[in-house]
């Protein structure tokens, strides 16, 4: 395995800069000083100069209940841009869509309350901005140069955070199931920003996603997803990468019931550390190969440090098989090519979880068949799965993990090292192994899968 990532000094993520001196500023907190630690991905985050001091734009907030403040956050981002602060410390609602590609070199420091308006699930579907990929859509779009995001989490739960209001779309996707429901927030076509010390709550699709952009810097964030009244939560990813490189993810909480963070194609040199995962899919490469005649590329990953409980699954790889082949409505795929390459998960510690560790070349695609007669087009190697402890949960006792390549030649260099992982029975907990190098698996391998 080659060892790409360097070590940072471990200081402290919250440390105060320079006093800001600016009238009307005081209430202001200062922006974080966010360092990546222990591991960077392969290079420094670019140095983000300080702000005007004298340039403070407060968003106002409308004063009807039916308001929408969308206009306001535009108005008062394009009067700072470009060497700015803009303050966002009061309750605002979103009604319409928002492109802020345009910024630079900005601070938006959020101490209030954003939420966009659920009077109106169908409005979103029509007006929100569109991704092919996955049939995603989001409410907003933030893109750029040199952004910094941040809150204050000292503050009171209400304070500090952005709020998908997810509970009406996640009852209307219960009797439409091709509703498009937006994520709550895209970063997109961004280059060197960081966003930290913020709550996001209740997205109607996935919280993050991190597109086509690079040097991208996320600490100590609050992620919940929780139903008021059992409704059922629909997807809820933590973050998604997507065609981007150089993106860290650190000291963050996550409560959601889809992948606690996703790497989607094309995601060079991340390191995702110190995550506090609940009820999740998963730390997961993919889902990938999904699209045919794309080529989907995911190398250089390093995934530290990370509590999983109460999820199906921990350190996982899904790739689709070589056929196209329908899965849910929205979403269908096989086919597509591409390769996964040097990726290290280190130090996992599992609580509950299904299965600690997952490989498949099946994914979408419950006819196994099938899958052994159209084999994966996407390779995967120098994968190595190391220091992973803790507990599986009842459902599978004894197998703790699935490590299932379509082929012999579609996987190579797959290694698991040092797993003390045990199964509630007290048995010896077991491991699917197919198309592997058991020589390399520090495990117990069988050939036939004992659950689902």
């Amino acid at each position: 395995m080659r060892m790409w990532l360097s070590l940072s000094s471990p200081t402290a993520v919250l440390a105060v800069l320079s006093p800001v001196l600016a009238i009307g500023a005081s209430q202001i907190p200062p922006r974080p000083d966010v360092v990546p630690a222990p591991h960077n991905a392969g290079r420094e985050i670019p140095l983000s100069p300080p702000r005007d001091k004298d340039r403070y734009c407060h968003v106002d907030q409308g004063s009807q209940v039916d308001r929408d403040d969308a206009p306001h956050i535009l108005d008062a981002l394009q009067e700072c841009n470009n060497g700015g602060t803009v303050v966002f410390d009061k309750s605002y609602l979103i009604g319409s869509p928002l492109d802020l590609t345009f910024l630079q070199h900005v601070d938006l420091v959020i101490t209030g309350e954003i939420a966009f308006d659920d009077s109106d699930v169908y409005y979103w579907q029509n007006n929100s901005f569109k991704y092919t990929f996955q049939n995603q859509s989001a409410f907003w779009k933030i893109g750029g140069e040199d952004v910094n995001i941040y809150g204050d989490l000292s503050l009171e739960e209400g304070k500090s955070v952005i709020d998908g209001k997810g509970e009406a779309y996640w009852q209307a996707v219960q009797t439409d199931t091709a509703l498009l429901r937006p994520m709550l927030f895209a970063l997109d076509g961004m280059k060197g920003a960081t966003m930290s010390n913020l709550r996001m709550r209740n997205p109607p699709n996935w919280f993050n996603i991190i597109a086509n952009s690079s040097d991208i810097m996320i600490s100590n964030m609050d992620l919940r997803a929780e139903s008021l009244n059992g409704t059922k939560i629909a997807n809820s990813d933590g973050w998604d990468t997507y065609r981007s490189d150089g993106v860290v993810i650190q000291d963050s909480y996550i409560q959601n019931t889809d992948d606690c963070v996703s790497f989607k194609p094309n995601s060079t040199n991340v390191v995702i550390q110190n995550l506090e995962c609940i009820g999740s899919h998963g730390i997961s490469i993919g889902s990938i190969g999904q699209y045919p005649n794309e080529t989907d590329i995911i190398e250089n990953l390093y995934i530290y440090n990370i509590s999983m409980t109460n999820a199906s699954d921990f350190a996982r790889i899904k790739v689709w098989p070589g056929i196209e082949t329908n899965f849910q409505t929205h979403l269908a795929g096989g086919g597509g090519s591409g390769y996964v390459r040097n990726v290290t998960y280190d130090l996992l510690h599992s609580i509950n979880n299904d299965r600690a560790l997952t490989i498949t070349q099946c994914y979408g695609q419950s006819n196994e068949t099938l899958c052994n007669e159209f084999p994966a087009n996407l390779t995967i190697e120098d994968v190595t799965m190391k220091n992973i402890y803790g507990t599986t949960s009842a459902k599978l006792d004894p197998e703790a993990g699935t490590l299932v390549c379509s082929a012999p030649d579609r996987c190579n260099d797959i290694r698991v090292e040092n797993i003390t992982v045990t199964v509630p029975s007290g048995q010896p907990p077991v491991y699917e192994c197919t198309n592997m190098d058991n020589s390399l698996l520090e495990l117990t391998c069988v050939t036939e899968s004992s659950g689902d």
